[in-house]
């Protein structure tokens, strides 16, 4: 009689990153036990894995946030992964499909939806948000925004084109197969979801070439959130903790010295807190006129932290928890990637 399958989240990790590696993601981040324990490879499972190495690779690039769940490991509690957020351009972008569209293509057959859209005035952009349907509470909801250019000046749409007009589309063609499969079938075997999950994770990067210096000022004179995405492009710009008290958690960071957000943001309905560490700074380099290249020092990704309350549903006569956003939240957690450090 042929040996079971093991577990197909803890499998498809350990082809990807080794069983240490593997172990502490799955210490580390609160799952669904059907989600962990199925030996089936179904969208959920795809799901989890895909959030778990993106978590993974932007704890690599945030030292704070490092730090931080580092903290969370040594008291025995498991981080609760509420979204991951990353900015898009809606823009003609090369061979890489316009704004939110380079995603949607990835996360629907992994059994997201869009769920809300909500608009973000002040910095001229657009917030969809993706949450995934077997598991709405349970795994992460994608934040993804939109930059609109067409709402700034000449010379800053010309620096776009520009920035990413020439973008590679990192989906090949095998890729985009397994993700037909999935959404028909629902699953995949072991080794070809690993697969998969790794070409994901591909698709959360930079995918234009280094931008030109001055380029970058000019988008970075109208746009604090378009020079971000010059110098990293579709990196995961935050991921977040769900947590119990974001007040004494605010208040623990910065007895340990963390550069946390002085303020609090709070929705409109009360029930959707949010705050977050300053976003990490990375050193990236810059074409000049001459050919030569130079590195800056600019802002990169950074971890948050949001609470969520837990609300009657009238029409569905039953509790439920706020999966939602909120505009003026998001605006001011956008500001975190400031050059200018300022909320």
């Amino acid at each position: 009689m042929p040996d079971a399958e093991p577990p197909a989240l803890r499998d498809i990790l350990v082809r990807m990153v080794g069983s240490s590696e593997a172990e502490a993601l799955l210490t580390t981040v609160e799952l669904p036990p059907a989600v962990r324990t199925s030996a089936v490879a179904c969208r959920a499972v795809l799901a989890a894995a895909l959030a778990l190495i993106l978590f993974r690779g932007l704890l690599e690039r945030v030292p704070q946030g490092r730090d931080y769940v580092d903290d969370q490991r040594k008291v025995g509690r498991r981080i609760v992964f509420d979204h991951g957020a990353l900015r898009t351009v809606a823009c003609p972008c090369g061979a890489l499909p316009a704004g939110r569209a380079a995603f949607a293509r990835l996360l629907e057959p992994l059994g997201y939806r869009r769920t809300v859209v909500y608009p973000l005035e002040r910095i001229s952009m657009s917030g969809h948000v993706y949450t995934q349907m077997d598991f709405p509470e349970d795994l992460p909801q994608y934040f993804v925004s939109e930059l609109h250019p067409e709402r700034f000046s000449p010379d800053f749409r010309a620096a776009v084109s520009r920035v990413v007009g020439g973008s590679r589309d990192p989906l090949h063609s095998q890729a985009a197969g397994h993700l037909v499969e999935l959404a028909w079938s629902g699953h995949l075997p072991h080794r070809e979801a690993a697969s998969l999950v790794e070409d994901l994770g591909a698709c959360f990067e930079r995918q234009h070439d280094v931008p030109r210096e001055g380029d970058y000022e000019l988008l970075l004179a109208e746009s604090a959130e378009m020079a971000w995405i010059a110098t990293e492009g579709n990196a995961f710009n935050h991921a977040t903790d769900r947590v119990p008290d974001l007040g004494r958690l605010a208040e623990e960071q910065r007895r340990r010295g963390r550069t946390v957000k002085e303020r609090i943001e709070v929705s409109a309905s009360g029930r959707i807190r949010q705050t977050a560490l300053r976003a990490a700074p990375v050193k990236r380099a810059f074409r000049r006129p001459d050919g030569s290249t130079v590195m800056r020092t600019v802002p990169g990704s950074f971890f948050e932290f949001i609470s969520r309350t837990a609300y009657f549903d009238a029409a569905d006569g039953r509790t439920k928890l706020d999966l939602g956003f909120d505009s003026a939240n998001a605006q001011g957690i956008f500001r975190m990637t400031s050059t200018a450090g300022k909320e």
